[in-house]
């Protein structure tokens, strides 16, 4: 059988025809790069134009087009021989089917979670809706078996004559369901060559009365398809005291059904877990004569992290499931989440960036940038229950996976991702993805030395390796991987990079993050044409160098630096910058000049820059600048008045400001935030500790959402007119003992003005 060969030289060819598109768009840049920066050396370039290409560049190129025309020929000539035929897309290879029966004595854990739903179905529903309610939560949990436990409670039985039980698995075909639930309701009804006038009848005449259907295992994310069966189930006599409890792994799924919360299953506790494994492990009372075995069982049951399936052989293909739903665009992307160890937590914003160094992100639509892609593609897999939300940061949030989803991404990455340790015998040259993370490493391993095609190179959890190690890694980067498109060396121990590194031409994201023996970059760095993502916190450089600048593709920069000021930005710098992080820049006393240079500029985060006084008015040039964030910036004070004219017709787009721990704060930055008076959704407002007035000009914010103020003790009132932010949702007020007092809702002197908001936190309330 030669598909799995065949699959893989094609993945292969069409590697080798991304890397000689790349090649093209690095000679732009090196074009591009000499017109903008020119010198005596780069006149022949300024003169014959950016159109013309070398000679030798033209002669190679065109050599590979025709050594990949020619792999293509043959595969297809190969492909052909085995009279293989183009069909649609069918990666659901494993297809469930479940039924309405459980015995309740073999579950354990659910008593909690089955009185839910019960409740819930006791509710009355309102007049004309569809009672719809969700469980939802990853594959393995025992979603269908709450609802089995819940379809067979005897209060469930009395509350609802008839029954319906539906196993809708992947096809969510209108025609199909209605002969399910026709079959269902009358085993005898012959309905198989019913048209759907008829199926419609049919059902009328059968849900003439209450009823309760389980729709186990959803998957539909089609809104249209939906609304066709719940129009038709609308029409029946039965379906005002009717309930409706759905199955499903995807939060969209559910939410296009329901307009009630979702009922989110976790997984089950260590305890329940044990139980559950005792009870299937051993014959009653056996456990008992078998410490070890039950101390085994133990770990197990902690691996499995509540799932109880998982201590089942079947938990494997239902997990492929909801991979095998993936677009095939996600799989690629979910795929590369295998780059990081179990219970790791991902950072949003890298995961976004390695998918973006790797090329995996479908073009941007019109006013969205690739960020944003990166942002509906995590959304996706959180609407799927593949990963798992941590803690929200606003313009970023962190996020873990499952160990066993884990175990699923690497499953189905073998082939083209793999983690290197100093036990690592064999890796498949094809592989181009490598995390190197075992503390025992003393030299590269060997096996590295013969591959060629590594896109991606991480190297992490290596508290003992040397920086011999680390530069003969970044040496055989530079001599073996040619296409290597992210490097991440965080908290290396190294004191500089090589001047050879400028020779990765390819290279999309860099991650020095930790270095603190780097004090400079070297002098071939501006070679890095291509760099879209920089990390160089926490490092020990003692100032940005000019060749930085000279990076046109740089989308998202995070540093750390000595100095007390900043290179001025330049015309024509910097000009795709989306993200810029100042961190730990202890010295720095002001912004550079030259920011109003930075029109792609999305958000700007300043954290621990304890000399920094003030933010330069050149901010009011930034019309895309949505997100701002300041914190442990102790001397900053941000007063900012309108000074000129056009400074009260700015039309800014602002979104949240975030101000924590700026001790010398005493005014907001008017300037800014009335510019985005219609845009702006969130302040927050944290141990400002000066801070004792709020603006009246604050009213202005139309947009507002959510304001939150925390421990400002010597803030007294909120402005007067607060009633006049009808779109404020929110308002958090912690550790503010005067404001608590005045706006507490029993006994507050001023709680009417705020009653109006829908959600209101106040703590610390003597």
């Amino acid at each position: 059988m030669k598909s799995a060969p065949l699959y893989v030289e094609a993945r292969d060819i069409f590697y080798n025809a991304e890397d000689v598109i790349d090649d093209f768009k690095c000679e732009a840049l090196s074009k591009q790069d000499a017109i903008n920066h020119p010198n005596i050396n780069n006149l022949k370039v300024r003169v014959l134009g950016s159109c013309c290409l070398p000679l030798s560049f033209s002669l190679k190129i065109a050599h590979k087009i025709k050594a990949i025309n020619r792999r293509l020929g043959e595969l297809a000539t190969e492909w052909n021989s085995f009279d293989l035929r183009q069909r649609n897309d069918n990666r659901h290879v494993f297809r469930r089917e479940t039924i309405s029966f459980v015995d309740s004595s073999d579950v354990i854990g659910r008593d909690e979670d089955k009185e839910n739903i019960i409740s819930m179905l006791m509710e009355p529903s309102e007049e004309r809706s569809v009672p719809v309610i969700p469980i939802v939560g990853l594959g393995g949990l025992g979603k269908t078996t709450l609802a089995q436990l819940v379809y067979n409670d005897d209060r469930v039985t009395s509350l609802f004559p008839l029954k319906i039980w539906i196993c809708v698995s992947e096809e969510f075909d209108l025609s199909r369901l209605l002969k399910l639930i026709i079959q269902s309701v009358n085993k005898e009804e012959r309905c198989d060559d019913l048209t759907l006038e008829a199926l419609q009848a049919c059902l009328r005449s059968f849900l003439n009365h209450k009823f309760l259907l389980v729709l186990d295992d959803v998957w539909n994310e089609n809104q249209a398809k939906w609304v066709e069966l719940r129009n038709l189930l609308r029409s029946t006599n039965g379906l005002s005291q009717s309930k409706i409890i759905v199955t499903t792994r995807s939060w969209k799924a559910a939410s296009i059904m329901s307009s009630i919360p979702s009922y989110e299953l976790k997984g089950l506790l260590l305890e329940d877990c044990l139980a559950l494994f005792t009870k299937w492990a051993f014959n009653d009372g056996d456990e008992r004569k078998y410490p070890n075995l039950v101390r085994i069982g133990e770990e197990i049951v902690k691996k499995c992290k509540g799932v109880p399936l998982a201590k089942d052989n079947d938990i494997f293909p239902v997990l492929k499931l909801s991979y095998n739903y993936l677009p095939s665009h996600l799989q690629r992307c979910f795929a590369l989440l295998s780059l990081h160890k179990k219970d790791e937590i991902y950072y949003s914003v890298k995961i976004i960036h390695l998918w973006m160094a790797n090329g995996l992100l479908e073009h941007p639509k019109q006013n969205q940038e690739w960020e944003d892609v990166g942002k509906r593609y995590l959304n996706e897999l959180l609407l799927r229950c593949l990963i798992q939300e941590e803690r929200d940061f606003g313009f970023y949030f962190t996020f873990k996976m499952h160990d066993l989803v884990h175990d699923l991404a690497l499953d189905v990455s073998q082939k083209e991702c793999k983690t290197v340790n100093s036990e690592t015998e064999t890796v498949d040259e094809n592989v181009r993805h490598l995390l190197l993370c075992d503390e025992k490493l003393v030299e590269v391993p060997r096996v590295l030395e013969e591959m060629k095609n590594a896109r991606t190179v991480i190297i992490q959890y290596a508290s003992k390796r040397s920086k011999i190690v680390d530069k003969s890694l970044i040496n055989l980067c530079v001599s073996n991987f040619k296409y290597l498109r992210s490097l991440e060396l965080r908290n290396s121990p190294l004191t500089a990079l090589p001047n050879s590194i400028g020779t990765l031409k390819h290279l999309r994201e860099l991650d020095l993050g930790g270095c603190r023996r780097i004090r400079e970059l070297p002098r071939s760095f501006d070679k890095l044409r291509s760099l879209q993502s920089l990390f160089l916190e926490y490092t020990g450089l003692k100032q940005l160098p000019d060749s930085v600048q000279r990076l046109i593709e740089l989308r998202h920069l995070v540093i750390t630096i000595k100095a007390t000021h900043l290179k001025e930005i330049r015309a024509g710098c910097w000009t795709s910058l989306q993200y810029l992080v100042l961190y730990e820049c202890s010295k720095l006393q002001c912004l550079p000049e030259g920011m109003q240079y930075l029109k792609s500029l999305r958000t700007l985060v300043l954290n621990y820059c304890d000399c920094l006084v003030s933010l330069p008015r050149s901010m009011k040039f930034l019309t895309k600048l949505e997100h701002v964030r300041i914190k442990f910036c102790m001397s900053m004070n941000l007063k900012m008045e309108a000074e000129e004219e056009e400074d009260k017709h700015l039309q800014l787009s602002l979104k949240t400001l975030s101000l924590d721990y700026l001790y010398a704060l005493t005014d907001l930055p008017r300037l800014l935030l009335q510019g985005s008076s219609s845009t702006l959704q969130q302040l927050q407002i944290s141990r400002c500790p000066n801070l004792s007035v709020l603006p009246a000009w604050l009213l202005n914010l139309t947009s507002l959402h959510e304001l939150e103020i925390v421990k400002c003790e010597n803030l007294l009132a909120l402005p007067e007119g607060i009633d006049r932010l009808t779109n404020l949702k929110e308002l958090t007020i912690d550790e503010c003992l005067e404001l608590s007092k005045r706006y507490r809702e029993n006994g507050g002197e001023d709680w009417h003005k705020i009653a109006y908001i829908q959600k209101v936190v106040i703590k610390d309330e003597d």
